[in-house]
C-alpha cells in the first residue's frame, strides 16, 4: 500500500510514480493498493471533509472514492461519504482479523489523550506486562523490539526539534514582515540614504518572500513525513504487543499442559490452533515489517533530500539578494565620487 498526496491527479492511473510527495498527516490522500509490485490497478481517495450540525451532535464527513479496473467489481468508480467514527470502526476490525499487520491509519487524528491518572496506570500495567513478557519470544522479533524502541527514541526527538525550529522560523518571518517598513518610513526623513534604506527594505522583502517559501516547504515535507512516522512507532509498539499476547496464550495453554492444570484432553487441539494463529501472526509481521522499514527508509531520504534542496535554495536566493544590494551600492558610491571631482 501505498499513499499519494491530494495534489495527485487520478485521471491517469498508470501516471504515478513511487517517489510522489505524501502528506501523510492529512486525512486528503489517496491510497494505491497493490498485489504486485507492477500492478496498478485500485485506488482511493479520501478528501472534502463537511461538517455536520445538528441539534444533537456535530460532526465531519469525508468523501471516499474508489477507482479500479478490477473485474470482480460491478463498476469502476464508487462514491461515498463516511464519517470518522467509521474509520475507528474499519481500523479496529482491521486490527482485529489482521493483528500483526500495520495499519496506518487515523492516529493522527486521535482526541486528546486521557488524564495523569489514567496515563499513569497505563504506563504501571505497561511496565507489569513487558516484565512478565513472553518466554518464547524469537530472536527476531526481540532485534524488531529493540529496533522500534531506539527508532520511538529518535524519531520523537526529531519530531519536537523540527515543530521547534519551524516555530521560530515563524516567529523570525513575522519579525521580518515588520523590519522592512521600517527602514521605508526611516528613509522619508533621511535624505542622504533615501536609495540606500529603499535597497535595505528591497532586499528584506525578497528574504522575507523567500523564508516564506522555506517555511511552506517544511511544513508540507519535512514536518508531515517526519510526525508520521511518530505515529507510526506508536502503531508498531502496539503490533508488537499483539503479537506477544497471542504468543503468550500460547504458552500459558503449554505451560499449563505441561503441568496439567487444566482438562488435559481438550488443550492439545487448542494449542495446536494456537501454534497455526501464532506462525500466521508471525509471518505477517515479519513480511510487512519489510514493506514498511523500505517505505521508512524512502520516505525519510526523501523528506530529507528535499529540504536539503530547499536550504540550498533559500540561502542562495538571500546570498544572491543581498549580493545585488552591495553592488548597487558600490555603484552608488562610484558616482558620487566622479560626481565630486572638479
Amino acid at each position: 500500500m501505498e499513499v499519494f498526496s491530494k495534489d495527485a491527479s487520478l485521471m491517469d492511473m498508470n501516471s504515478f510514480s513511487p517517489m510522489m510527495p505524501t502528506s501523510p498527516l492529512s486525512m486528503i490522500n489517496q491510497i494505491k493498493f497493490e498485489d504486485e509490485p507492477d500492478l496498478k490497478d485500485l485506488f482511493i481517495t479520501v478528501d472534502e471533509p463537511e461538517s455536520h450540525v445538528t441539534t444533537i451532535e456535530t460532526f465531519i464527513t469525508y468523501r471516499i472514492i474508489t477507482k479500479t479496473s478490477r473485474g470482480e467489481f460491478d463498476s469502476s468508480e464508487f462514491e461515498v461519504r463516511r464519517r470518522y467514527q467509521d474509520f475507528l470502526w474499519l481500523k479496529g476490525k482491521l486490527e482485529e482479523a489482521h493483528p500483526t499487520l500495520i495499519i496506518p491509519e487515523l492516529s493522527s487524528h486521535k482526541k486528546q489523550g486521557p488524564g495523569l491518572l489514567s496515563r499513569m496506570g497505563q504506563t504501571v500495567r505497561a511496565v507489569a506486562s513487558s516484565m512478565r513478557g513472553v518466554k518464547n519470544r524469537p530472536e527476531e522479533f526481540m532485534e524488531m523490539n529493540n529496533f522500534i524502541e531506539l527508532f520511538s527514541q529518535k524519531i520523537n526527538l526529531i519530531d519536537k526539534i523540527s515543530q521547534r525550529i519551524y516555530k521560530e522560523e515563524r516567529e523570525y518571518f513575522d519579525e521580518m514582515k515588520e523590519y522592512g517598513p521600517i527602514h521605508i518610513l526611516w528613509s522619508a526623513s533621511e535624505e542622504d540614504l533615501v536609495d540606500t534604506l529603499k535597497d535595505v527594505a528591497s532586499c528584506i522583502d525578497r528574504c522575507c518572500k523567500a523564508t516564506e517559501k522555506r517555511m511552506s516547504g517544511l511544513s508540507e515535507a519535512l514536518l508531515p513525513v517526519v510526525h508520521e512516522y511518530v505515529l507510526y512507532s506508536e502503531m508498531l509498539m502496539g503490533v508488537m504487543k499483539r503479537r506477544d499476547q497471542i504468543q503468550a496464550e500460547l504458552d500459558s495453554k503449554v505451560e499449563a499442559l505441561t503441568y496439567k492444570k487444566a482438562d488435559t484432553d481438550l488443550l492439545p487441539e487448542e494449542i495446536g490452533k494456537l501454534e497455526d494463529k501464532v506462525e500466521c501472526a508471525n509471518n505477517a509481521l515479519k513480511a510487512d515489517w519489510e514493506r514498511w522499514k523500505q517505505n521508512m527508509q524512502n520516505d525519510i531520504k526523501l523528506a530529507f533530500t528535499d529540504m536539503a534542496e530547499e536550504n540550498i535554495h533559500y540561502y542562495e536566493q538571500c546570498l544572491a539578494t543581498w549580493e545585488s544590494f552591495l553592488t548597487s551600492q558600490t555603484n552608488l558610491h562610484l558616482e558620487e565620487a566622479s560626481e565630486d571631482k572638479p
